[in-house]
């Protein structure tokens, strides 16, 4: 086996994973034009590099509608969690910070003002609250963690949501886990046949971006009704 450093992505309950350059890597990642082929060190996919298990062509397509090896590396590198050097951790790092910042300035206010924070405050309460960032989480899960740890040292008001949602069974844990992080669950109905059906109460301004989520999860087989804004 060739030597190179494991990018991996998990989608459903099965695990992928390729070997790559990891500063090629890392370019692509970032958006550069990339010769997928340089960027691979084993033109596989695995489902365990270490024991040397490769992914079959129906585990692909399944997972990816593809068994198109590039296109499939290309998704694993860019979605999924990749060995860094310490550089480009820190790199990754600060990126995801801006973003939660950016995220949480747009769609928060200070309840006293109705007027946004300016991302320097915001900084200044993360720095105070000691947040630690997670450089493969995703930006709006992590953001509304850190706009609960936040709270206490600054005032924050953001605009919900309410959505009714229904999800069958194959993928109602996962997406309960997706919604409990991403807001608040108000009622919680798991169906008879293994579905669930409840109604979440979410950041106004996450709605398409939950929806997009859970259409990915579930294939889109997932129903979203918007209840109420407020």
């Amino acid at each position: 086996m060739e030597r190179g450093v494991v990018a991996r992505l998990t989608v459903g309950k099965d695990h992928f994973e390729v070997l790559v350059n990891p500063d090629l890597a890392w370019k692509l990642r970032k958006g550069g034009n990339v010769d997928l082929r340089s960027v691979l060190t084993a033109e596989v996919i695995y489902r365990d590099v270490r024991k040397g298990l490769k992914a079959s062509r129906d585990e692909l397509l399944k997972a990816f509608k593809t068994d198109d090896v590039f296109k499939v590396a290309e998704q694993i590198i860019k979605r999924g969690e990749l060995q860094l050097t310490a550089q480009q951790r820190r790199e990754l790092i600060e990126m995801k910070r801006r973003q939660i910042i950016d995220f949480i300035a747009r769609n928060c206010v200070d309840p006293k003002t109705n007027l946004p924070h300016p991302p320097l405050r915001i900084e200044n309460a993360m720095n105070e609250a000691k947040i630690s960032i997670n450089p493969f989480e995703d930006v709006e899960v992590q953001a509304m963690e850190v706009i609960k740890a936040l709270k206490p040292i600054l005032p924050l008001k953001i605009a919900q949501a309410s959505l009714e949602v229904y999800i069958p069974q194959p993928y109602a844990s996962k997406a309960y886990s997706l919604l409990s992080k991403m807001g608040s669950i108000k009622k919680s109905q798991w169906q008879p046949d293994g579905s669930w059906r409840g109604e979440v109460e979410v950041p106004a301004g996450m709605q398409p971006s939950i929806m997009e989520k859970l259409a990915s999860l579930t294939r889109g087989s997932a129903h979203v009704k918007t209840l109420s804004v407020k």
